[in-house]
């Protein structure tokens, strides 16, 4: 899991020990397993959120682990053209090459640490697929995808597209070193990440060294969630144990605490953690397939505007053109 790595963590900007006179650990209320299953063209995913309350979840809707898979050649899969509104796709990717491409001219390849961030607001068309090469040589491939919902006085905002690149992300270190940390979005105790957002989230991705424990500073104002990339270890004060392939939902409080197991398997040289949180919206949530709105009637209008060809424009020859009134699933 290479992601973004430092050969020096001691060198990095330390995030500040917690007070004990006045910090409130916030308390796990639950740890689910993420289902697995297939998306787009037949990737296998972890379905993160899976049997989760929307209300815990909220302002996310939805988050695939693609991967971990080690495709032969020849294997590789993506998605076809397909629509998006009301919300935003944020796509990590730990290892392994992807490529985006999407009706407003945003796109590019991400890789080992990079996180494409596209806004569909109003509506767009976008694809993603492992480059040619990498479909006849095959390979690791690992990453995630989130979406974020918007406000309804931003679900018609332009669409927009933020590429960022590993060398972007802020990396910070656990006052005794144990655990790095990236920074993608948001902001965690006066270090900002590079990610720009609508909806206010903080979201970075955290190496934990075994035996080591991380406890971070939370805004009391946003929810805290911690989905389990790989290794073993626990949550909370109370050390409720997890592993890879799990959610943490947390209660209030103003820290949250990871650790990592002494003992990780052979194939785990720490425990990974993806750690979110973000400021509820607490509006009404309709959603179907690629869009998100806050009402059924806002759901079908938006089915037609893709059918009339009112989300955009595929930048492809014809006989690529997704044909109108094809909609995929929930695909990334």
């Amino acid at each position: 899991m290479p992601a973004v790595t430092t050969d020096n963590i001691l060198s990095l900007p330390r995030i500040s020990g917690t007070d004990p006179a006045v910090d409130r650990p916030r308390p796990v209320v639950g740890v689910t397993s993420a289902p697995s299953g297939f998306e787009g063209e037949g990737f296998p995913v972890r379905r993160a959120f899976a049997g989760v309350d929307l209300a815990a979840l909220d302002p996310f809707i939805h988050m695939d682990q693609m991967g971990e898979v080690e495709y032969a050649p020849g294997e590789p899969k993506g998605t076809p053209w397909h629509p998006h509104r009301g919300f935003e796709t944020v796509t990590y990717m730990i290892d392994g090459l992807m490529e985006h491409q999407d009706s407003n001219g945003g796109g590019g390849m991400i890789s080992d640490g990079d996180t494409q961030w596209m806004t569909a607001g109003a509506g767009i068309l976008h694809i993603e697929a492992p480059p040619e090469h990498v479909v006849v040589s095959g390979g690791l491939f690992h990453g995630l995808q989130l979406w974020v919902n918007l406000p309804s006085s931003l679900k018609f905002a332009a669409p927009r597209y933020q590429d960022i690149t590993s060398a972007k992300v802020s990396l910070l270190s656990s006052p005794d070193g144990g655990a790095l940390v990236r920074l993608i979005a948001g902001e965690l105790d006066g270090h900002a990440g590079p990610g720009v957002t609508y909806t206010p989230i903080t979201l970075l991705h955290a190496t934990i060294a075994p035996g080591a424990s991380l406890t971070l500073p939370w805004r009391e104002d946003f929810n805290a969630l911690v989905y389990g990339l790989s290794g073993k270890g626990s949550v909370g004060a109370e050390r409720r144990p997890m592993t890879w392939g799990q959610l943490a939902v947390f209660g209030q409080g103003s820290s949250v605490t990871i650790a990592a197991d002494e003992s990780q398997d052979s194939r785990d040289s720490a425990f990974d953690v993806y750690i979110l949180g973000g400021q509820p919206i607490r509006e009404p949530v309709a959603a179907y397939g690629p869009f998100v709105m806050n009402t059924k009637a806002e759901l079908i209008q938006a089915f037609e505007d893709f059918q009339a060809g009112r989300l955009g424009t595929v930048p492809a020859s014809p006989d690529d053109r997704v044909p109108h009134g094809e909609v995929n699933g929930s695909t990334p």
